[in-house]
């Protein structure tokens, strides 16, 4: 299983948010480069960069920071937030992404998504699916649908979607546990390289998701808030 450390962008600094609400955002750190580097020093190999400036105003922002990062590490980052428009999509491929998560165009306008997974393949497309109450979320998480995460994940599955990043925002930033419970019926019910975003806040955590089958993890704030030793939760990964 993959350890995946988070990157949440806000203004160019390295941020965390609790349940995506903007107005809980903290900043740990103003130099996401020194924040990448020190992952990567602990023997950390991939990375999550979320352009939350981009989900926000639907377009992605801050590349810059992805492309310096890319540049300056040898970290395989996967990246998301704002991806809209071809355009989006060409940027952050050119700045260094070795993945894009695409979430909100997924759910909206799932034509274009379907164009984008032909277009670069299922290796370098991450189904975004993030949940309130099993409902899908967009746009940063500002706005709600009537999707069911297991429907939707299961729609995209058959057209051949390998990979997902599946979030419970009500877990997200809030440091209790991860969604186990809904991993665990999504993993039963289809084949896909699962990857646990929200909550994850100690190493048995870790463990319970890798018992599941989770292909990764997504580790945010445990990390900033020293919950969580990334040596030690690389070393239950392998």
């Amino acid at each position: 299983m993959r350890i995946i450390p988070a990157i949440d962008l806000i203004e160019g600094k390295c941020i965390r948010l609790s349940k995506g609400d903007y107005n809980t955002k903290k900043v740990y750190n103003e130099n996401p480069l020194e924040v990448a580097k020190a992952f990567e020093d602990q023997g950390v190999e991939y990375l999550h960069v979320v352009d939350l400036d981009g989900a926000k105003s639907k377009h992605i922002v801050n590349h810059k920071i992805l492309a310096k990062i890319s540049q300056q590490t040898n970290l395989k980052i996967d990246f998301g937030g704002g991806l809209k428009s071809d355009e989006d999509l060409k940027i952050a491929f050119d700045s260094g992404a070795n993945q894009v998560t695409i979430g909100s165009i997924a759910a909206n306008q799932p034509d274009l998504f379907l164009k984008w997974f032909e277009e670069y393949g299922a290796d370098k497309i991450i189904l975004g699916a993030d949940c309130r109450k099993r409902k899908i979320a967009t746009n940063g998480w500002l706005e709600s649908s009537e999707l069911d995460v297991k429907d939707f994940i299961q729609a995209y599955v058959d057209k051949g979607i390998n990979y997902v990043i599946c979030t419970d925002i009500a877990k997200d930033g809030m440091l209790e546990g991860a969604a186990n419970a809904l991993y665990e019926e999504l993993l039963q019910e289809m084949d896909f390289k699962l990857i646990a975003s929200g909550g994850v806040t100690t190493l048995q955590d870790i463990e319970a998701l890798k018992g599941i089958g989770c292909e990764g993890v997504i580790i945010g704030k445990a990390i900033y808030e020293g919950r969580i030793d990334l040596g030690r939760a690389l070393a239950i990964a392998k």
